[in-house]
């Protein structure tokens, strides 16, 4: 089988919290995030992407292993290429390394499923984008379909032990009251225990190249005591694993 891929970092360190990856971008997206700074991957964009069989990309990912804790594949959006993927994994797998996914865990249930079932997924990372209609970049009907498939994916992850890294977008309106409305949607199926909360202080340019240039200018403006009050909502609630991310340089 092949990926449809924008290639690979063999030893990444800012991929997933507190560990070393391997980290393989896969192009195509079913969303379109305004402030999306892979928009071009997730476009399919073909001066970026192209096909690549499953075990060159293994033969890398070998060579690497010794380096990183996981193969971490993110995107774009990886369920899309569901089938090439489990392969990936399970071949990984062999080789005596663990699994990291990144998805919006938007994409019908069984898609994950697929990959999850026969153990081959041992860390899963996603974005908490709230509201959807705001984030999403799609219409309010087709964002709450969406949604409700994200509460599902959680719910499905929440019984299988797998550890959770829950990424915040954190843009200039979002209000603790917003942030503790639909985390009530979604907390009975997370476990303390198993989930790191990362919270991501959205950027624009220079620091990104958002698909939507005009929507950051106006909405990736953040302060440290807005970031603070959020963060308080999930330490009231139990988790104790909270994390602010920075870009090195720049001070909001």
């Amino acid at each position: 089988m092949r990926l449809y891929t924008a290639g690979w970092k063999s030893v990444s360190l800012v991929d997933v919290v507190e560990h070393p990856t391997f980290t393989l971008w896969l192009c195509g997206c079913n969303l379109q995030c305004p402030f999306c700074h892979n928009w071009r991957i997730a476009e399919r964009d073909s001066k970026l992407c192209k096909w690549i069989e499953v075990d060159a990309i293994l033969e890398e990912v070998e060579a690497s292993k010794f380096l990183v804790d996981y193969l971490h594949v993110t995107g774009g959006e990886p369920l899309i290429q569901y089938t090439s993927v489990k392969e990936l994994f399970e071949k990984t797998r062999r080789i005596g390394l663990a699994t990291s996914l990144n998805s919006n865990l938007t994409i019908p249930l069984h898609y994950l499923k697929h990959i999850v079932e026969p153990g081959l997924v041992d860390h899963v990372a996603t974005d908490f984008k709230i509201p959807p209609s705001f984030l999403y970049g799609l219409p309010e009907k087709a964002s709450m379909v969406l949604w409700r498939n994200f509460v599902e994916s959680l719910k499905y992850l929440g019984g299988k032990g797998v550890e959770l890294e829950l990424r915040i977008p954190v843009y200039k309106e979002l209000a603790p009251s917003t942030l503790e409305k639909y985390l009530d949607e979604i907390i009975s199926y997370l476990n303390p225990d198993k989930t790191t909360v990362v919270f991501n202080p959205l950027l624009g340019e220079p620091f990104t190249n958002p698909r939507d240039p005009a929507w950051c200018r106006k909405h990736c403006i953040i302060d440290d005591e807005q970031v603070k009050k959020l963060t308080s909502v999930f330490s009231e609630k139990g988790f104790n694993k909270i994390i602010v991310k920075s870009i090195p340089g720049f001070t909001r």
